[in-house]
């Protein structure tokens, strides 16, 4: 049996230790010298590299994959809550606009209803108005509970609208001065001019030019555009003195006997939302 000898591989050790550190210190003096690798340090760099590129790349990709589907995911939640945002925008505002547009109907009644202070009178809303009838009717929420009668005069904003031709306990119909009813009963007018008041009916609506037409004018009186139209009281029927619009043009009749006088309404007759009606003169029975 062979001895093992230990002065043997204390040499080998030494031997190897030496040829390590050798190496260390010609690889530093080198690097020292010109910065540049020797061979065999460069091939293991380059096989390092390679290995480290090859285990991770794969890595990368699916973390960079993952990371796009959760950003893919999160881009559209926050598009749909930004949509639904929109959508809620969308609905507040138009809210918005109609809420401004109710308050400006009542501060015109209310600056109505300042000018009316001699007159008794109800504010009713607007609750239907049909687009078969859209020029002819339409239905109010105060009846003959808050004292509403047949033929009581109708404004909206700072004019005449109508008359009321129905009434129920709690509603009532409204027939329009832009009816093409031909047998509604007209409001006789005057005309108040330099030279004195002229008395006429209402007769017809001219939706061309969307002015009223006030024909049976009485005596000669001059009569110029500008000239301010109102009831005039005659016939019981509606109080005096409640303003429908100013002269525009006049022109004689198709007979060339008589006036025909165009009048532009105060009040606007297709967007009505709210009226006032005119019960009687304040202390009238």
């Amino acid at each position: 049996m062979k001895k093992f000898n230990p002065n043997k591989n204390i040499i080998i050790t030494l031997i190897i230790v030496i040829l390590v550190v050798t190496v260390i210190s010609i690889t530093a003096a080198k690097r020292a010298n010109d910065g540049k690798t020797n061979i065999v340090q460069a091939i293991m760099n380059d096989t390092v590299s390679v290995v480290d590129k090859v285990v991770s790349t794969p890595g990368r990709f699916i973390k960079n994959s993952a990371a796009s589907i959760e950003n893919l995911f999160n881009t559209y939640s926050e598009n749909e809550q930004l949509k639904k945002k929109l959508d809620d925008y969308d609905v507040m505002k138009q809210k918005n606009n109609n809420n401004e547009k109710e308050i400006a109907s009542l501060k015109e009644e209310l600056s109505l209803n300042q000018t009316l202070t001699s007159y008794e009178k109800v504010t009713a809303n607007v609750v239907t108005r049909s687009p078969d009838s859209w020029q002819d009717t339409l239905i109010v929420d105060k009846g003959t509970a808050d004292g509403v009668e047949v033929n009581m005069a109708v404004m909206s904003g700072h004019g005449l609208i109508g008359r009321v031709t129905e009434v129920n306990i709690g509603s009532s119909k409204i027939e329009l001065l832009t009816s093409g009813n031909e047998n509604s009963n007209h409001f006789p007018i005057k005309i108040s001019s330099k030279e004195g008041d002229a008395f006429g009916l209402l007769r017809n609506y001219d939706e061309k030019t969307k002015t009223l037409i006030v024909t049976q004018l009485t005596g000669n009186t001059k009569i110029k555009e500008g000239d301010v139209v109102q009831t005039s009281g005659l016939g019981g029927n509606s109080p005096a003195d409640l303003q429908i619009g100013t002269v525009v043009k006049i022109e004689p009749d198709s007979f060339g006997l008589d006036r025909q006088v165009y009048v532009k309404p105060y009040a606007e007759m297709y967007d009505i939302s709210v009226v006032t009606i005119i019960k009687r003169l304040a202390g009238e029975g």
